[in-house]
């Protein structure tokens, strides 16, 4: 057990009070709470909160993520040696790039760092081609399009738009790979080696897609990096997360017949889209290889809003791709500019059963109880309350209360001590749900229409289970996605972020796929629970939900983090922590077999959490070492 639970356990007013100013701090506070313990006991309490308050001190050092980024880049991008070295490299499979760039008024200096971005790059079997919207043709670029013969350009004479200038383009292209290209952009010289590089150790790939940042001027330092999972779609189908820089098999883009000029805007959302559904084979590079200008006429730009109709556009992209792949639901706009959310519709009335595992706790439980039935808005449930060795007369006095209810059942687990896996796996054989949802006495449900927001999740073919945003009595967040390697076993991502603050790239309130979601509510069907073997007996108190996802995950199903369903979790208020020597041998005995049963995603890492990210904070921070 980690000290600071130990002085400071969860539900206290100081450990809201710290897990608030770690949040002000960017994330970094935790890595200094002995500092913190040394000060409170030096100093007390007040005086401690008034030094991480104002100036944070001396005991809480800020690094700005941007000033990281810089770190990041000096030590993880090619040295002018390796650079060098990637110039003399001979490629198995050297396949012909086609870098398409439609233009329209493109200004004179972008269009020039361009060429020589592309001229200078340490992979040389490439194209350029240019098709040019503009309403006149610009003769003083011809200069240098024709600096090297690898350039194709075609003046259109008018402008087709965004998709349809991206076709002209697509018809001077003779490469095996077609690459999209902003005529305001830049690519670092070792983009088409790495890209290259990705195909000869994957060449069955048909759509590569990388990490990106941004920039003003070469002479600026680049900032706001983009590091993306690996491909994740339902994240794609919350926002065009993949953009830039993005690698087409000719072949796939001959078979997706190019961009469609209805969808411009969103042309390239529109296509990523129909990518995800004609290819398995997708590859990310979890490298910077894009830079994406920021200027008044980008949408990369701080003020969005400076393109609104490409916003506008992604809804019905969506909506087309959904009907396309036959699901139904409604697109609408996210809970932040470029977001979505899909509600998804689901067939008929199916049953889902509500397992809660309880011991005493009666004010606990019938929190949660009562927010089940005064709020919720489905009708077609019922709440199986798997009893676990109460002692109190007054929970068995509520628990002949609840029966009353016609909804509600109570199932005795009869074996003593406590194994929340064996207590789910009764509650589930004894319910008579179509979906399952596990659900912790120590919650409270905010989000009325939540069952049906999950079933449209659940009863996709190809969703295994949903999990859902928890908060922290305090309004901060206590649960938004599990990714695993982080804090030595796994995390939960943004805990402790402020209810309407944003995380990176505002992932906290996006619908997205993780390897895991917390069991603390958590839907699948019941026949889920049949095909991996219910959850792990072995697994009696910690890791036993992870364990259920990840061989959910090994089925080929996804895993989907719903954050429009919203609960409040008092968290472990029946089982307590792990306070004693024989708790943390306990403990330490199933982090170490919970590891060794699940090794590759150790050794691999998370596919959806970037490498490029801290293994030590919830925060996606950059970490900087190599």
């Amino acid at each position: 057990m980690r000290i600071r639970d130990k002085l400071f356990p969860e539900g206290t007013k100081i450990r809201s009070i710290l897990r608030k100013l770690a949040i002000l701090s960017k994330g970094l506070l935790p890595r200094n709470w002995k500092k913190i313990f040394e000060t409170i006991k030096k100093d007390g309490l007040k005086v401690t909160i008034k030094k991480i308050k104002g100036k944070f001190g001396s005991d809480v050092k800020l690094v700005d993520e941007n000033v990281k980024y810089q770190e990041w880049i000096k030590n993880n991008e090619p040295t002018k040696e390796e650079i060098e070295a990637q110039r003399k490299v001979k490629f198995k499979i050297n396949p012909k790039i086609s870098i398409l760039v439609p233009m329209y008024n493109t200004p004179y200096n972008f269009f020039e760092e361009l060429v020589d971005c592309l001229i200078n790059q340490t992979y040389t079997n490439w194209e350029l081609c240019l098709a040019d919207g503009s309403p006149e043709q610009n003769k003083e670029l011809e200069k240098i399009y024709k600096k090297d013969d690898r350039i194709k350009y075609k003046f259109l004479g008018e402008n087709k738009g965004i998709a349809g200038n991206t076709n002209e383009c697509i018809k001077l292209a003779t490469g095996d790979f077609i690459a999209l290209f902003d005529h305001d952009d830049l690519l670092p010289v070792f983009s088409l080696y790495e890209v290259v590089k990705c195909i000869n150790e994957h060449p069955e790939v048909e759509f590569i897609y990388t990490d990106e940042d941004k920039i003003t001027t070469l002479d600026k330092p680049r900032f706001n990096p983009h590091f993306k999972p690996d491909f994740s779609l339902d994240f794609l189908r919350a926002n065009n997360y993949i953009c830039h820089f993005s690698v087409f098999k000719k072949e796939l883009m001959d078979k997706l017949g190019g961009e469609r000029s209805k969808y411009d805007g969103a042309q390239d959302f529109d296509i990523i889209l129909r990518v995800a559904e004609n290819t398995k084979n997708i590859i990310h590079i979890p490298k910077v290889l894009y830079h994406w200008r920021v200027h008044p006429n980008s949408t990369a730009q701080a003020e969005v809003q400076s393109k609104p109709y490409a916003f506008e556009a992604g809804i019905p992209a969506i909506q087309d791709h959904l009907e396309r792949v036959g699901l139904k639901g409604t697109v609408e706009h996210g809970a932040s500019l470029g977001t979505y959310r899909i509600k998804y519709a689901f067939e008929g009335n199916p049953k889902v059963s509500i397992v809660i595992p309880n011991k005493d706790e009666k004010e606990t439980l019938k929190t949660c109880v009562e927010s089940i039935l005064n709020k919720t808005t489905y009708n077609n449930y019922e709440i199986v309350i798997v009893e676990n060795n109460s002692e109190t007369e007054e929970i068995f006095e509520y628990y002949k209360e609840l029966e009353k209810n016609e909804k509600i059942k109570i199932i005795k687990y009869e074996e003593k001590g406590f194994n929340y896996s064996k207590i789910i796996n009764l509650g589930v054989k004894n319910s008579t749900g179509e979906y399952i949802v596990q659900l912790n006495n120590d919650t409270e449900v905010e989000t009325p229409d939540w069952l049906e927001d999950m079933l449209g999740f659940a009863s996709r073919e190809d969703v295994g289970a949903v999990g859902v945003k928890l908060f922290y009595p305090d309004n901060t967040i206590q649960h938004a996605g599990i990714v695993f390697g982080v804090d030595r076993v796994a995390t939960h991502l943004f805990r402790g972020l402020p209810r309407h603050a944003h995380g990176y790239f505002a992932r906290e309130s996006s619908i997205q796929d993780f390897s895991a979601v917390t069991g603390a509510c958590m839907m699948s069907k019941k026949s889920v629970y049949e095909e991996v073997g219910y959850m792990d007996e072995d697994l009696p108190v910690a890791f036993n939900d992870l364990d259920f996802c990840l061989k959910i995950r090994k089925t080929g199903k996804l895993i989907v983090y719903d954050p429009f369903v919203t609960l409040i979790h008092y968290e472990s208020k029946t089982r307590g922590y792990e306070d004693t020597p024989e708790k943390a041998a306990r403990f330490e005995a199933e982090i170490n077999k919970f590891q060794e049963k699940w090794k590759e995603i150790y050794e691999n890492g998370d596919p959806y959490y970037n490498p490029n990210f801290s293994l030590n904070s919830p925060y996606y921070e950059i970490r900087t070492d190599k």
